[in-house]
Formats: structure tokens, C-alpha cells, sequence
């Protein structure tokens, strides 16, 4: 009984592993890029269940979030990347920062939410395979700065809907047909 529970456990384990190691899925699935964007469940959630704001004592530094089209198009694979992990970097960094001086509850739940979706793009970019020198993590901006959790999400889904959304719709040649 033990034995075939613990067999069960690691198939599951295994099919989770694997899909969590093929960033080309990601690529490949707008519906699973837009699936693993929760700012918009964060943002209820901060509206619903914590009172509608969250401040912090320190500022967190802003990603870099702008999108100047004609520029992003001449960059290569390998910036554009560098770009957005050098953004969510900081971002991570800021919230790390933030989390541990926050107090128990709402807030900190969500921050620790926020923290692990920013880790879990930035795996996603660190191990998808692209051709070409690597370029070091560059930010593309002076970053702003906030005191406020609205507006640290409504930077961060800028990012994910902007320069993300529109580096994997680069990449999409990479798609077999299904």
C-alpha cells in the first residue's frame, strides 16, 4: 500500500517536473502564459481581502516596464531576454526586501506569492535555449520606485503583457504545428 502511494507520488512528481523543465511550452501556449500571470487574482485579492492597499516602509524599485517597439524589434534574443531578467531581478530583490519586513497576514501572503511567480518567469527565461552570444542582464530604463503594492502589480503585469508577451511571440517560430 505504502509502495504504490510512493510509486504514485513520484509519476506525479515526475510529470510535474517535466513540465515545469520545457520553457518552449511555454513559448508555445499563450493560454499557459496567460494562466501563470496572476496579477490580476493579486490585485483582487488585495482589493477583497486586504482592504484594498498595501504599504511599505521601504520603496521597491520598479521593473522596467516601457515598451518602445521600434527599439525592442532590433534587439536580439538573447537582450531582449537579458532586458526583462535584469527586470525581474530587481523587482524580486525589492520584494524580498519587502516580505521580510512585513508583518504576518495578508500582505506578506501575497507578497510571497508575488515573489514566487517572479522566480518562477525567471526560470522560465534562464532555461530556454537561445543561439548567439550571451548577454548579460541589462536594464533598459532607470528604474522608479514605489511605497504601494497596486502600483508594484500594475508595473509587473506591464512587463508580463509587454516586453514578455511580445519576446515569446518572437520565439512562437520555434512552434511545432500541433
Amino acid at each position: 500500500m505504502a509502495l504504490s502511494r510512493l510509486l504514485l507520488l513520484c509519476m506525479v512528481a515526475s510529470e510535474l517536473w517535466d513540465a515545469e523543465t520545457k520553457p518552449v511550452d511555454f513559448v508555445c501556449n499563450r493560454a499557459a502564459r496567460r494562466a501563470m500571470n496572476i496579477v490580476a487574482e493579486m490585485q483582487k485579492a488585495l482589493k477583497n481581502d486586504c482592504n484594498g492597499s498595501m504599504t511599505f516602509s521601504t520603496p521597491v524599485q520598479l521593473p522596467c516596464a516601457e515598451l518602445h517597439v521600434a527599439s525592442w524589434e532590433i534587439k536580439s534574443h538573447q537582450e531582449k531576454r537579458g532586458d526583462i531578467r535584469a527586470s525581474l531581478r530587481l523587482l524580486i530583490e525589492g520584494v524580498k526586501v519587502v516580505r521580510a519586513l512585513s508583518q504576518a497576514g495578508c500582505g506578506a501572503m501575497l507578497l510571497q506569492r508575488l515573489e514566487h511567480n517572479i522566480n518562477n518567469y525567471l526560470l522560465i527565461l534562464t532555461h530556454l535555449q537561445l543561439s548567439g552570444p550571451v548577454e548579460s542582464p541589462v536594464l533598459s530604463c532607470v528604474p522608479g520606485s514605489t511605497q504601494s503594492l497596486s502600483t508594484v502589480l500594475l508595473n509587473y503585469n506591464r512587463l508580463l503583457s509587454g516586453k514578455l508577451e511580445r519576446f515569446m511571440i518572437n520565439l512562437e517560430d520555434r512552434c511545432t504545428p500541433q
